[in-house]
């Protein structure tokens, strides 16, 4: 390998507009190095987004992509950033970021938008790893003891990830008694196959897939998806709860009005201290493990009473909630709210504070799950930084489409990497 410091500077940064899985424009960006080294990375994109996230920009002229371009992005990498960030040794993942965080000068990263600045950050990390030889994943862990992930993986969806047939959002599937991760993904995709035969056998019409790759039915309550799900576990013949588990998605931010929960699709007003009632007893009754954003995403008080009442129990996962910000995470931390937290890049916009919450979260004693967005690109970033973050927990999506499967099978050639072969 070239060890000449000059080889490894950054010679350029560059964007464009690609369209993710939902069909909207996102930012791809490339890093060359002066040694000829040229990678790129995408940023993701989400619809369930909490009110704390860093800003996506995005150009608001309904002319085209209904206001969804992001070319306003595009200019300010090419037009702002490329500039700042020429020159910088390229494993100065903190000098490059930082750098860019100074151009944009704002908190929330509004000015010049954290799809253009993270997909920079992910770039450059990636074009270091290249240029070190190393796999992706070891050059970001580094002296973290890297890991490779359990899979959380979507079977059944609800709220904006499928037009609101029901509330809740994500009814996921945890192979967390399984060992190894083929072997785990074959679970998945068996599950996944029993509950389509499910749904059909009840009725239910299915002419595709959610925007995460599950199956999207009209059922007549939140509960019924459990009772399905669960079946489902058992028909593709695996003990539900010891060798698999259900972990919920409520979102419960897009159903909150007026100091109150509303499951109108069963038509009921839930204050929050019945919605962890309704939460505990599914737990009770449900091989339920995990349950995210069960309460919305500024009921402090309410978050206080579900960490008290099943925290002891279940995996309780902040996401809208916390917004991979670390300010939101010390506070919970502090208040004794939630005991997980969901990580996704773009809810903050850099590497560097990706990893500052997820350190944070592991030296208070919160888990952390490694997430993807539901506008999702080919990029497989994420299986990377799940294994270097150590975390153990990854939620992708389903096992359909292939903006989720590049993320899947990317965690096969890591399992073979961790594994010690070439």
């Amino acid at each position: 390998m070239n060890t000449d410091k000059t080889a490894i500077r950054i010679a350029a940064v560059d964007a464009w507009e690609i369209l993710d899985s939902r069909g909207n424009p996102t930012v791809a960006a490339s890093c060359a190095l002066r040694n000829g080294i040229r990678v790129q990375a995408h940023a993701p994109s989400g619809a369930s987004t909490g009110t704390h996230e860093a800003v996506e920009l995005r150009d608001r002229d309904p002319r085209r992509y209904c206001g969804k371009g992001v070319l306003r992005a595009v200019a300010n990498v090419r037009e702002r950033i490329a500039p700042a960030v020429a020159g910088f040794q390229v494993e100065d993942q903190a000098g490059v970021e930082g750098a860019m965080l100074a151009l944009d000068g704002t908190a929330d990263k509004s000015n010049l938008g954290a799809n253009a600045i993270l997909a920079v950050s992910c770039a450059v990390a990636r074009a270091a790893a290249v240029a070190r030889g190393i796999p992706l994943w070891r050059y970001l862990a580094g002296g973290r003891a890297a890991k490779q992930p359990l899979p959380m993986t979507n079977i059944l969806s609800g709220g904006l990830h499928a037009g609101h047939n029901m509330e809740f959002q994500d009814f996921l599937v945890m192979p967390q008694g399984i060992d190894g991760y083929p072997a785990q993904l074959e679970a998945i995709v068996a599950i996944h196959r029993q509950t389509r035969m499910l749904l059909e056998e009840a009725g239910c019409v299915l002419t595709g897939v959610a925007d995460e790759g599950g199956w999207g039915p009209h059922l007549e309550s939140n509960e019924r998806a459990l009772a399905i799900l669960t079946a489902a576990i058992e028909r593709a013949g695996y003990a539900p709860g010891d060798e698999v588990s259900i972990a919920l998605d409520v979102a419960a931010s897009h159903f909150y009005q007026d100091d109150a929960y509303h499951l109108r699709s069963e038509k009921r007003v839930l204050s929050n201290a019945e919605m962890v009632d309704l939460l505990a007893d599914w737990a009770g009754r449900y091989p339920v493990r995990s349950i995210e954003d069960g309460l919305h995403e500024d009921d402090w008080a309410g978050w206080k009473i579900l960490t008290d009442r099943l925290g002891a129990s279940q995996q309780l996962v902040g996401d809208d909630f916390f917004t991979t910000n670390l300010a939101r995470v010390d506070r919970g931390i502090r208040e004794g709210c939630a005991n997980a937290v969901l990580v996704k890049m773009n809810q903050i916009g850099t590497l560097t504070e990706t990893f500052a919450v997820i350190d944070r979260a592991r030296e208070a004693g919160y888990r952390a799950v490694i997430s993807a967005r539901s506008g999702e690109t080919e990029d497989s970033f994420l299986a990377d930084l799940a294994t270097a973050s150590g975390a153990g927990q990854i939620k992708i999506g389903s096992i359909t489409r292939s903006e989720r499967l590049a993320k899947y099978n990317r965690l096969l050639e890591i399992d073979r990497e961790l594994q010690g072969h070439a």
